[in-house]
């Protein structure tokens, strides 16, 4: 029994490892993003200063393991078997959750999972305990710790709104301050700012995060209550003053240390909140087990209850510190760092205009239209003078030619970054968890409104963003929950056998998703100002084969699935067409940010070669979503489905699509000629006018209603659309291939183009 223990402390060791790596691979390298976007220090640099901040904030993150021991449930109610069990189904829950919610791409977080997860373990090994002793479910308020359960949730909750609204009250007072022209002001003011911002940092870093450290003594715990206003005033005029001087003589770039500090300071907060929830649950399992160990083993496991689990036991320091330079480690090292420091800039970034990670929603719509009408409302109360002047503080600097401008600037970035350790730090002092992702992204996306960022292109996406950061909370709270609850229930009644299921399980997901070769479906990232003409012709030549492949193969699938009238299929592939169209139109937009950089003639040409070819396959898939979409509705609404000879000709013509795929490629790859690829299309435009014909011959021999002889003609009509526009962007390549041939006098070479003659589109819609 002893060894079958060990094996699962094992187990939850290997996990917290692993969950280390995962976790700061996508949620350290947020406290990254302000110093980055602002572009304040080499990247090496900003890495060095988060690293050392993690470091040490890992080895002050000794309180906050007190929450996987006793902040959701009452450990004396619980023998050494139950915990267990709690321990282990709270890790394999969370290790399945969260690789099910990112193969959703659904916003999710640590902190959420690892409460809720608790909380439902708890729940549930404390329900079936009461009930298997004949009790009833009122009983289960002895078993859970409610106070402090329910105050870490509110604080979960709460924050997302805290830190918004923080950040859209801070940044916009510093805005009125300081303004976008804020050199000036900056050089009278500076010193205090950076005096006033490292007090603040001393204040809610050292004195009220670290109040948990195990070094933290109390006697000097008093000392720094005693003389709290002593020792800020002190490093508020020692840091002004000296500060100041370095400006004056010395050039100092205060905001430099400012965020520097400030990314120190978040990075450490985010190690002293954060840590818990990636190794809380194994140390605490390893507490229970020398509990357990120490009381001789007397005592059977299920009968041994844990009262002393509810006694401060401070977490051996080495495995802190180990745990800290395992993330330091992850920072490091981790490949998708930069990528998730790309993604939340897109979020908080001040340029507008360009691709939204989030899409629109019908909320999102009206809560800008209703909050556009209050505007118009109040601003029509406030005098014009006023509006100007203050207009006037929030006009934006227009870059210098021919350079990008930053997603902030220093002014938003310090702000991001000292408010949002604040916010952190005060809730690692109050032993409450919080997500340092959410409130990161929060206070990110309140000070971006707050700097005028959220314009009419972008404020209903973002909004919408907001809106699914919260329901991601309670998604992921309820989904933790019960995941949690039924897992516990398996393995109290599954025993070894259940338990040991599960850990092989677990391990398979984890190799299957983080150790074995992979297929990077990822489009590759284009440096767009580095495209001239012939990396247009190679990024054209690629997009045209694969969007043509696809959009054959899901009118495929349409035919398919509406002739074995499977909705749930339809459903599927109208997705997949909605996923093509996206694709499709980001790549389009490429376009828009190719035409910023300056080229020759023959580039400029390229670039616009390429906006018409892939809006030709743009409308392509417009095409291809209305068939989708028809099809769907016409077998949910229980229309007749096509047989005989109809079938065969709709079956028939998604084969000859397919077939003209490796025309297509041979010709994006200099293989085969324009009139090929003409020939080609030209036999299914006289396929398609025969089987149009076959239509109204059989109307009524196949009793075809009106919406089926409309929904037939919409496959046709496809047919027709993907041959025309396809032979029009054929077309336009060629004219690329001699835009190239005609500069490199490279017509020896296969991809070098091909001297044929365009082809016309053929056949009319």
């Amino acid at each position: 029994m002893e060894t079958f223990y060990l094996v699962i402390l094992g187990f939850l060791a290997l996990l917290a490892v692993i969950d280390l790596f995962v976790g700061v691979s996508n949620d350290a390298t947020n406290f990254l993003n302000s110093a980055v976007g602002c572009r304040i220090a080499p990247f090496k640099v900003i890495l060095a200063v988060a690293g050392a901040g993690v470091l040490l904030g890992a080895t002050f993150s000794g309180g906050m393991m007190e929450i996987a021991k006793s902040g959701v449930f009452n450990p004396g109610m619980f023998t050494f078997k139950s915990v267990m069990v709690i321990y282990l189904s709270v890790m394999v829950t969370d290790v399945m959750l969260l690789n099910f919610f990112n193969s959703l791409g659904l916003p999710t977080s640590t902190s959420v999972s690892i409460v809720f997860e608790l909380l439902g373990a708890s729940v549930g090994v404390a329900a079936n305990e009461i009930l298997s002793d004949g009790g009833t479910l009122s009983e289960l308020g002895g078993y859970i710790n409610n106070e402090k359960a329910f105050a870490m949730i509110a604080a979960i909750l709460v924050s997302v709104v805290v830190a918004f609204v923080s950040g859209v009250v801070v940044q916009y007072l510093m805005r009125m301050i300081f303004t976008f022209r804020y050199e000036k002001t900056f050089r009278k003011l500076g010193g205090l700012f950076g005096g006033f911002s490292l007090a603040m940092v001393f204040y809610f870093l050292v004195m009220k995060g670290a109040r948990g450290a195990s070094f933290m003594t109390p006697e000097l715990l008093a000392f720094l209550d005693d003389h709290t206003w002593q020792i800020l005033g002190s490093i508020f005029v020692a840091g002004s003053v000296v500060l100041q001087l370095g400006m004056a003589f010395f050039r100092l770039n205060v905001f430099r240390v400012v965020i520097l500090a400030g990314t120190f300071a978040l990075a450490f907060a985010f190690a002293g909140n954060d840590l818990v929830n990636f190794v809380g649950v194994p140390i605490a399992a390893l507490d229970s087990w020398k509990i357990y160990s120490a009381g001789g083993g007397a005592v059977p496991p299920e009968a041994f209850y844990m009262d002393a689990l509810a006694l401060p036991i401070a977490p051996p320091t080495v495995l802190l510190l180990l745990s800290g330079i395992v993330m330091v480690l992850t920072l490091r090292f981790s490949k998708s760092a930069r990528r998730v420091i790309e993604t939340s800039l897109n979020l908080s970034s001040s340029s507008t205009g360009d691709r939204e990670q989030f899409g629109a929603s019908a909320p999102g719509r009206l809560i800008v239209r209703t909050m556009m009408g209050v505007g118009q409302v109040v601003l029509a109360f406030v005098p014009l003078s006023l509006q100007r002047a203050v207009n006037r503080r929030f006009e934006p600097v227009e870059p210098p030619a021919g350079t990008e401008p930053l997603p902030f600037d220093y002014v938003r970035a310090s702000v991001n970054l000292i408010l949002t350790a604040i916010l952190i730090s005060t809730a690692t002092s109050m032993q409450l968890p919080l997500s340092t992702t959410y409130v990161t992204f929060m206070v990110g996306m309140g000070s971006s409104l707050a700097d005028r960022a959220w314009d009419r292109e972008s404020a209903v996406y973002r909004i919408s963003g907001v809106l699914v950061v919260v329901v991601g909370w309670f998604l992921t709270a309820l989904t933790a929950f019960i995941a949690a609850s039924l897992v516990a229930t398996l393995v109290l009644y599954g025993g070894r056998p259940v338990s040991v299921l599960l850990i092989v399980l677990v391990l398979a997901v984890i190799v299957r998703m983080n150790l074995s070769k992979r297929r990077d479906q990822k489009k590759k990232r284009i440096d767009v100002r580095s495209l001239d003409r012939f990396g247009v012709r190679t990024l054209l030549n690629e997009d045209v084969a694969r969007n043509y492949i696809a959009s054959v193969s899901i009118f495929s699938e349409v035919v398919n699935a509406l002739l074995v009238d499977s909705e749930r299929a339809l459903r599927h592939t109208n997705n997949r067409a909605t996923v093509l169209m996206d694709e499709v139109s980001a790549s389009r937009s490429l376009y828009y940010t190719m035409a910023k950089y300056h080229g020759t003639h023959d580039d400029l040409d390229a670039r616009f070669l390429y906006y018409r070819s892939l809006t030709n396959m743009k409308e392509v898939c417009r095409s291809l979503q209305r068939v989708a979409s028809q099809a769907q509705e016409h077998v949910a609404n229980r229309h007749r489905i096509f047989s005989g000879n109809l079938a065969q000709n709709l079956v028939h013509l998604a084969g000859q699509l397919a077939e003209t795929e490796e025309v297509i490629r041979d010709f994006s790859e200099g293989w085969a000629s324009a009139a090929d690829v003409q020939k080609k299309g030209q036999k299914l435009i006289d396929q398609v006018a025969r089987d149009q014909e076959a239509l109204l011959a059989g109307i009524s021999e196949y009793r075809l209603s009106l919406r089926g002889c409309e929904l037939y003609m919409t496959f046709l009509q496809f047919v027709r659309d993907i041959v025309n526009h396809y032979s029009i962007v054929v077309a336009l390549q060629n004219r690329l291939n001699e835009i190239c041939a005609e500069d490199s006098n490279d017509l020896g070479d296969p991809k070098g183009g091909q001297a044929s003659s365009a082809p016309a589109p053929l056949g009319k819609a």
